[in-house]
């Protein structure tokens, strides 16, 4: 009864204290954009009227500056327990590892994402009402549901992204707001405010983690794991609101409960739709198969994820739909706020459920993984930061992995698809099933996803082995392993006034050490063939740093060596000679000065933000090395002369229509320009007469034979999207074969796996090319690909060279820095921009 007296006490002090959106904000929710100052601010003030109910925590911040934050909304007693009831969820997941019994008499924990995409606004503005009535006391049905639940809020996962679009729409909306679909206010400028600073997707970084936020938020999730999260979205404007269950193709690790109570949920969201007479659907569009959005990761972490997605995208205020009907951002913000709160209920009333089978669920990820494999071996790359890379996307997954010293094992061989007997060697590593994330693992590292409907959002195929180029195992019985590496740790040995310093080219961190380098003014070399100086053997591609060369930097040679080899983590070998024992010597024509190139990027109108904004983030963010950013629509401008290498990211320029500037161009390239044009600005580059044309598959076809009767256009309309599919490659793995003694593969071996995301192949380049990169017939691996498009795929280029007077164009046909988790094809970057043509 004094527990009771105290809570209504504490309420009542809270109702004189804290205030409406609306109130704070002065103007009503829906009436205006909030920037995400304000919206801190306001949950700020909800946090200290009310501490009894809220805790906010600020757990990071983004590229810009701008603060990442949570709110935990829970009742008095949880939020005075609420440490206790993080680690009690963690050891119901398995992950805590202390001497206390895991107890499933607990809160269910609720967690709400929202506003991913910066420019689905709606979202954040929601949040701020939904935490207003989860504690506001003349709202007595949250409280009874909060005794059962603790709430998380995330009220904008993307603040770059969202003040982004903000700022914009609030400087070119009126004093009201224009509904027709035509005025500007509903033609947001490039890049638009969907993506980050960096010009990422954040929803489908969740596994990968490659930005700032994702990392710090992930970091953060995964120190609660809830039960339930919903990701929150906007489509675009005409659709009607969607919420679970979603589409197929589910993964098959999804287990039958997170199926059920995904069906409840939506049922109890229906209830509130129905009520008001608001249109959704369900079981469309919204699959849960690739494992980076953020429904699927929260769901094979254990959790019941989920989508919603408000019409919206393009909406501005209010914006006329093809109906004839006026949406509103209130009407947004509302059914967001409306399916919120629908969650938290329907969570609350089946509470115990949650717990419970969200208990099993890690009791059957450790006890009885899913799946033909109960581990997978990596083999160490030696010498290379590959294997320490993938490390570290294991753990920021809370993924364990241990060291294996040496053994004979017989596992199914990633690279070739067939059982076979295998030396394991000290350094490399063994991931085990029988811990709390092996869905997760499952999902990651299988070789071929079972995919129930083709029809699927996004890519297909993502094998891990294969995204870092690393050879694996898929083994049938567990494998112990160890902490430690039993292989001693290589060293740099810098030797004072040795004649000159070797690193080897064979990772990302050896372009990450020329990079440091280079901005130092340090001339550099590269072999273009292998050579032996007394025990050691080097590759093609090895970085030599002379000493006669650095004359002027003599005295910080060793200082400027050392100190990027540090930092990036190379062994740096002393050479006594110029003489070597085998190959080529140092002062060999063979051996190549590394030029510090100038580099251009190509961006704005008519350039794919996302490649745009991956060249960028390569650079800045994992290179550090300069780069100038140059609006394509200004290329008539340029001072050439100022730049070495262009890149052109993915993307449709209008100035290949503008012959003056084209000429420009080509003519830059025959000076000795280069080029690195990436996917579509492969296929423009097409269709000029510079050398390189996009293969047909039909140039087989006899036109003058006496055709039969052709039937093939006739097609049922209800299938229409379905037969879209045949001419699909929505992202699938193939092998290339490499010429690896291009400078363009130099540090790979004679093949490399892309992921194809087009049916796009060119012919093979002749006179003045170089074929680095090709795909012949059978070299699909994974993932799906539609029968005609798997036609088209084979025999003909995907990556090469092509000289053009003093110039050369390198050609990427495939996105080698896809979404910056393709790790393997960073170096082969890293070499177009550094090695080819010096």
């Amino acid at each position: 009864m004094f527990a009771f007296s105290f809570s209504m006490l504490c309420l009542l002090s809270f109702s004189q204290n804290v205030i409406s959106p609306e109130k704070f904000l002065d103007y009503s929710l829906g009436a205006h954009f909030t920037p995400h100052f304000k919206i801190v601010n306001y949950f700020k003030q909800v946090a200290e009227n009310a501490p009894n109910m809220v805790k906010l925590e600020q757990y990071g911040e983004t590229n810009e500056g701008r603060p990442l934050l949570l709110a935990f909304i829970a009742t008095p007693e949880n939020l005075q327990r609420l440490e206790a009831i993080r680690l009690n969820n963690l050891r119901l997941a398995g992950i805590v590892k202390d001497k206390m019994m895991p107890d499933e008499n607990a809160p269910a924990i609720v967690w709400l994402s929202y506003n991913v995409h910066g420019n689905e606004a709606a979202s954040s503005e929601a949040s701020m009402k939904m935490i207003y009535e989860l504690v506001n006391p003349a709202n007595a049905q949250p409280k009874e549901w909060l005794k059962n639940v603790v709430v998380i809020i995330d009220p904008c996962i993307n603040p770059d992204g969202r003040d982004r679009y903000v700022n914009w729409i609030n400087s070119v909306v009126g004093k009201d707001a224009n509904p027709d679909p035509q005025a500007r206010e509903h033609s947001e400028p490039w890049p638009g405010g969907r993506t980050n600073h960096y010009n990422f997707d954040l929803n489908r970084d969740w596994a990968w983690q490659t930005q700032i936020e994702t990392q710090q938020r992930l970091k953060k999730y995964n120190e609660w794991l809830p039960q339930v999260h919903v990701d929150y979205h906007e489509q675009g404007y005409n659709e009607p609101y969607y919420f679970a269950p979603a589409a197929e193709p589910y993964h098959e690790v999804i287990t039958p409960w997170q199926r059920e109570f995904q069906i409840e949920i939506g049922k109890n969201n229906a209830k509130y739709f129905d009520q008001n007479g608001w249109l959704f659907f369900t079981k469309e569009r919204f699959d849960l198969f690739y494992p980076s959005y953020g429904d699927t990761y929260p769901i094979y972490s254990g959790a019941i994820g989920m989508t919603f997605e408000q019409g919206g995208i393009r909406a501005g205020l209010a914006i006329v739909n093809q109906a004839g009907d006026t949406l509103t951002l209130y009407d947004r913000l509302l059914h967001h706020y409306t399916t919120g709160m629908s969650t938290v209920e329907i969570s609350s009333q089946n509470a115990a459920k949650l717990v419970k089978e969200y208990h099993k669920y890690f009791v059957n990820a450790k006890t009885a993984p899913y799946g033909e494999f109960k581990a997978y071996l990596i083999k160490a790359d030696a010498q290379s930061d590959k294997s320490e890379r993938l490390k570290k996307l294991l753990d920021r997954n809370l993924i364990d992995w241990s060291y294996i010293s040496s053994g004979n094992f017989t596992g199914f061989n990633y690279l070739t698809g067939k059982t076979e007997t295998f030396k394991a060697d000290a350094g490399d590593i063994v991931i085990n099933m029988n811990q709390s994330k092996s869905n997760l693992i499952k999902v990651l590292f299988e070789r071929n996803s079972k995919i129930s409907d083709s029809a699927t959002y996004d890519i297909t195929a993502w094998s891990v082995p294969f995204v870092y180029g690393l050879k694996a195992y898929g083994l049938t019985a567990f494998v112990n392993g160890a902490s430690e590496n039993s292989q001693a740790a290589n060293t740099s040995s810098i030797a004072t006034n040795a004649y000159a310093y070797a690193v080897k080219w064979n990772g990302l961190n050896s372009a990450q050490f020329l990079a440091e380098l280079l901005k130092k003014g340090v001339k550099v070399r590269y072999t273009e063939q292998p050579f032996k100086s007394g025990n050691q053997d080097f590759e093609k591609g090895t970085l030599i740093i002379v000493r006669t060369s650095n004359n002027s930097i003599s005295k910080n040679l060793e200082t400027f060596i050392n100190e990027a080899a540090q930092k990036t983590n190379v062994v740096v070998m002393p050479l006594t000679s110029g003489f070597v024992d085998k190959g080529y010597d140092i002062g060999s024509d063979r051996v190549h000065v590394i030029h510090k190139p100038r580099v251009a990027v190509l961006t704005g109108n008519g350039v794919g933000s996302n490649s745009a904004g991956e060249i960028w983030h390569f650079f800045e963010q994992q290179l550090n090395y300069p780069v100038s950013l140059i609006n394509a629509d200004e290329i008539g401008r340029v001072a050439w002369k100022n730049y070495d290498v262009l890149i052109m990211p993915d993307g449709r320029y209008k100035f290949f229509t503008d012959k003056a500037q084209l000429e420009a161009l080509k003519n830059w390239v025959q000076e000795g320009g280069k080029i690195i044009a990436l996917e579509n600005a492969v296929q423009q580059l097409s269709k000029t007469d510079w050398g390189l044309k996009q293969k047909n598959a039909d140039d087989k076809k006899d036109d003058d034979k006496e055709k039969k009767e052709d039937y093939s256009a006739l097609h049922r309309y209800e299938n229409r999207e379905r037969e879209e599919l045949v001419n699909s490659t929505p992202g699938s793995i193939y092998k290339l074969e490499l010429d690896n003694s291009h400078p363009l593969a130099f540090g790979y071996p004679d093949y490399y796996y892309t992921l194809k995301q087009d049916e796009n192949v060119y012919e093979f380049l002749k006179d003045g090319g170089w074929n680095v990169g090709v795909i012949k017939k059978d070299n699909y691996v994974s993932g799906f690909t539609g029968s005609k498009a798997k036609e088209k795929l084979k025999d003909g280029l995907i990556f090469g060279v092509q000289e053009l007077g003093r110039g050369q164009i390198v050609y990427l046909a495939d996105d080698v820095l896809f979404r910056s988790f393709w790790e393997n094809g960073k170096l082969l970057f890293c070499n177009a921009v550094f090695l080819v043509g010096q």
